[in-house]
């Protein structure tokens, strides 16, 4: 709300007992005529000139005021000797019947009263006469008891009794006494007797009620004649005018009685005129003068109240906010008169007024002013008091503000509707309830939603909007519900500086939580069928804890195992035996109940240190190997897994639950949903690594928040970039790291230690493949850096490779394969360049011996004469393990140059431990990089 507009309640000032809280009952808006003729009524409704300061006269009130004046003056000319007042209950037929009794009663006297020179201006009469006046109201009427006979006056048990008696007393009576005594109507000649020649007035009101109360004794049936010969009386009278009023109805009706109201209907409109008191137009100028404080002797020249600068100004800003966003708001809005609709309607909203001619009237039970009236009155007064003692600071009344948390005006409001069920709906989405959805929603929001009480001011919008899940008949016999539009809803809490996109925001946020709000495309409203929302609730508390961890960790495994990167995983380990000690990077993702927080931190991380330091019995060897992902808290977690399970259940029962369209569509999509927001929340969760640092200790790192929309890949991605930003993880190695951090004790590095210290040694960074190190090898060779050499048994170098090219296939890692320093390999290849030099106490053999003549029997490079080839060479035997590599290289590098070398492999491995599937299926992966057939790979339980 801009706060340089003034709060509705310091501009205009509500009636006194709305201001101290005691908004009077609806009988004050359901005066009837017998109370102003006995003297019972309220003073605003007995006293003639407050009465029309209160009224605000409309177009049709005039006009029948005006021919009322022009008849009793004896005026036929344009003039209506008999009007049908027969509009909806609360159409404002009694408040005219009131105004036409006061006028004929009081006559001269008026015009000095609010309004009257008006009617007299439209009459072209120079005066209002004085008449008698004769009122029948037939709630009031019983003709078995009567009136009078015990208070001094004669009795009268029929209605053409108590006429008579009221317009010309006991002579009048005593015309109509055989017809008094037999209950039978008067004839028109009688009738003409009984009715003066001077100005007179008969209103006759609530003629349902009698006709439906008499109907078996014959009573309603005289009713009915006695009104027909009346009519055609009066219509021959030239002084004298009859108003009728018959409330309409149907929801009260029972079949006789809509026949009879629609018998009496077409009497009363073929001899006479109907009348509607209040156009949609008026409604606003009489609740406003009927609810508000206003300087009468400062009217408008149209009789409308003016409003001050304040008033104004807030009307302004409204308006131009409903121009700036008129393509948001609904088609009916007549923009171009925007300022105009919000100056009609101050202090309330245009929408307020306008929802109950545009939806409310359709409800059988809805009374259209008297029921606007009670209502607003109930409204205005808890208005008033929030608005000073919440410091509420609305510029206009508006749909959303509306008090649903008061029960009175609940109360009024299911009156209307015709509906009290919608009180579990009301209280437990909107308001009446703490705890009340909406009402919970903005106290969760931004300042800027919570301050504005949108998520209240929404929903109750889409509340009235709505008409409270009512069905409204269309015309192919279908039923159609009166939906609360995005366009509807936006009008309706629309207000200057709003930022229209909150109003979206608080529509799916309510949509999500509410028990009774159904929404379809682009429409929603409240209704007494519980939603979706509810049947999760419901649902929801169902869902075992075991059901939801065992979702948890099936889809950490999904999400998990769904990136590129090609790490080993394993998952929630309970024993160290389920973590393989070999010299290859594996990301361990712990189970969901190894949280961090403050309560299970020391115990989780005591847990891992032991997985890490220990392999089964024995101490582990490649302690750096380990990755681990561990979750900060299981809450999130199993929030989201109970949420997705609740969807999931509902979804398998929709067959038999009959869902609509709409709902299946909200069901699906809160499944995608729910399976997504589990999936971000073992993102968001597993976002810590542990690893042992350089200490040798273990180490936290915080990955901070990490989606799935922010990186490639899974999360094991992620965790491999992170700490290769780090330089914890390296793709690649230089040769001069290997140099730098050459161990002191060795002149010859196996390879394989050479390999193993990158997951043995926190010192080193992890090698993301272990056979990068053969890479590493085979350029550090070639660069000169290092040697790469095998070692007979006499210590002597064969092979040996350095600063020559060498392919990285052909790095063997093992444990008789090294590397040396540059210094040795230097020295190592001076003395095979020098043939005089003696190597290892032998003198190196010359391709010149015996006087350089050449041998008979094999030349210098040890090729075999003819006389002494063989043409195959062939062994079968075992080789242990510790032998393999010493085996290539003294027997079998010697004929692979030729590439006529062929070996057959069989192996059989038992290890007592037993072979886990990953180690077969790393196997497999090995054999396949190799270029062998993985399927030859036999495997038994």
């Amino acid at each position: 709300m801009a706060a340089r507009l003034k709060p509705w309640y310091t501009v205009v000032t509500p009636r006194q007992d709305l201001r101290d809280g005691r908004p009077l009952d609806a009988a004050e808006f359901a005066v009837h005529l017998e109370m102003i003729r006995d003297g019972r009524a309220l003073k605003e409704y007995q006293d003639p000139k407050k009465f029309f300061e209160k009224t605000f006269l409309t177009k049709n009130m005039v006009d029948l005021s005006s021919q009322l004046v022009k008849r009793l003056s004896g005026v036929k000319a344009g003039t209506s000797a008999v009007f049908n007042l027969a509009t909806q209950f609360g159409g404002g037929k009694t408040h005219a019947l009131i105004m036409l009794y006061h006028l004929c009663k009081h006559g001269p006297k008026s015009h000095s009263w609010a309004g009257v020179r008006t009617i007299l201006t439209a009459s072209r009469q120079k005066a209002v006469p004085k008449g008698k006046c004769a009122i029948f109201v037939g709630t009031e009427f019983d003709p078995i008891k009567g009136r009078g006979g015990d208070d001094g006056t004669p009795e009268r048990k029929t209605p053409w009794g108590e006429i008579a008696w009221q317009l010309g007393g006991q002579r009048a009576l005593a015309l109509l006494a055989e017809h008094e005594k037999r209950g039978v109507s008067p004839g028109g000649d009688v009738l003409n007797k009984v009715i003066p020649d001077t100005p007179c007035l008969i209103l006759m009101d609530e003629l349902m009620n009698y006709i439906s109360r008499n109907r078996a004794s014959g009573h309603a049936d005289q009713l009915y004649n006695f009104l027909q010969n009346l009519t055609e009386t009066v219509r021959g009278k030239e002084r004298c005018v009859l108003a009728v009023s018959i409330p309409a109805s149907e929801m009260e009706m029972t079949a006789s009685d809509i026949e009879d109201y629609n018998r009496i209907t077409k009497l009363l409109d073929r001899v006479g005129k109907a009348m509607v008191m209040s156009a949609e137009s008026e409604i606003s100028e009489i609740i406003r003068r009927r609810l508000f404080e206003w300087n009468l002797s400062d009217m408008g020249a149209n009789g409308k109240v003016r409003l001050d600068k304040e008033a104004v100004k807030a009307c302004g800003e409204y308006a131009q906010w409903c121009i700036d966003h008129k393509q948001q708001i609904p088609g009916w809005f007549a923009v171009d008169k925007a300022r105009q609709q919000f100056q009609d309607a101050y202090p309330f909203h245009p929408s307020v007024l306008s929802l109950f001619e545009r939806k409310w009237r359709g409800v059988p039970r809805f009374q259209q002013t008297r029921g606007i009236l009670r209502l607003l009155a109930l409204w205005v007064s808890k208005a008033y008091k929030d608005g000073y003692n919440k410091a509420h600071r609305d510029a206009v009344i508006m749909l959303g503000t509306a008090p649903l948390d008061d029960a009175n005006f609940r109360r009024a409001c299911f009156e209307q509707l015709g509906e009290s069920n919608l009180e579990t709906a009301v209280t437990t989405d909107i308001a009446g309830d703490a705890s009340a959805h909406a009402l919970r929603l903005d106290k969760e929001a931004t300042d800027e939603i919570r301050e504005a009480r949108l998520h209240r001011k929404v929903a109750a919008s889409v509340f009235f909007e709505s008409n409270g899940g009512q069905a409204a008949k269309q015309g192919g016999g279908g039923a159609a519900y009166r939906n609360a539009s995005a366009p509807e809803i936006r009008l309706s809490v629309g207000e200057p500086q709003i930022d229209i996109g909150n109003v979206e925001t608080v529509l799916g946020e309510l949509a999500d939580a509410c028990y009774y709000l159904t929404v379809e495309r682009n429409e929603y409203r409240f209704s007494l069928r519980e939603n979706l929302n509810k049947r999760y609730a419901d649902r929801r508390a169902t869902i075992q804890p075991e059901a939801a961890e065992e979702r948890i960790k099936k889809e950490v495994q999904a999400v998990f195992g769904g990136g590129n990167a090609n790490v080993p995983l394993v998952f929630f380990p309970e024993k160290s035996i389920q973590i393989s000690d070999r010299p290859a990077l594996t990301v361990v993702v712990a189970d969901i109940d190894m949280s961090i927080d403050d309560e299970g931190k020391a115990r989780t991380e005591a847990f891992i240190d032991k997985m890490i330091r220990e392999s089964g019995s024995s101490a582990r060897t490649f302690k750096s190997a380990q990755i681990w992902a561990v979750a900060g808290s299981p809450k999130a977690l199993r929030e989201e897994a109970t949420r997705l399970l609740a969807w999931e259940d509902i979804d398998a029962e929709s067959d038999q639950l009959g869902y609509d369209d709409g709902q299946l569509k909200q069901l699906r999509g809160n499944i995608s949903r729910a399976r997504g927001d589990l999936k971000e929340a073992i993102w968001r969760a597993y976002k810590y690594i542990y690893l042992y640092g350089k200490d040798n200790k273990l180490q936290q790192v915080d990955m901070g928040l990490v989606t799935s929309g922010q990186t490639s890949g899974g999360p094991v991605d992620a965790i491999i970039r992170r700490l290769q930003g780090d330089d914890v993880i390296a793709k690649q190695i230089g040769a001069q790291f290997l140099v730098r951090n050459w161990p002191p004790a060795f002149k010859e590095w196996s390879t394989k230690g050479v390999r193993d210290a990158f997951f043995a040694s926190p010192q080193f960074p992890r090698l993301l493949d272990p056979e990068a190190i053969r890479e590493t090898i085979a350029r550090g060779v070639h660069q000169g850096d290092i040697g790469y050499v095998g070692k007979r048994a006499d210590g002597e170098y064969e092979p040996f490779y350095f600063e020559r090219e060498i392919n990285f296939m052909d790095v063997e890692i093992a444990d008789d394969m090294y590397i040396v320093d540059r210094e040795t390999a230097s020295e190592f290849g001076n003395r095979l360049a020098d043939p005089a030099r003696e190597i290892g106490g032998a003198q190196l053999p010359s391709s010149q011996d015996s006087g350089g003549e050449e041998s008979s029997g094999a030349d210098a490079a040890g090729e075999p004469s003819p006389a002494d080839s063989y043409r195959n060479l062939s062994w079968t035997g075992e080789v242990t393990h510790q032998k393999w590599m010493n085996f290539y290289t003294k027997i079998l590098s010697k004929y692979a140059v030729g590439g006529n070398l062929r070996l057959k492999v069989s192996f059989d491995a038992s290890p007592e431990s037993g072979i886990s599937s990953e180690q077969v299926e790393e196997t497999k992966r090995a054999l396949r990089d190799l270029g062998l057939n993985p399927d030859e790979l036999k495997s038994e339980k």
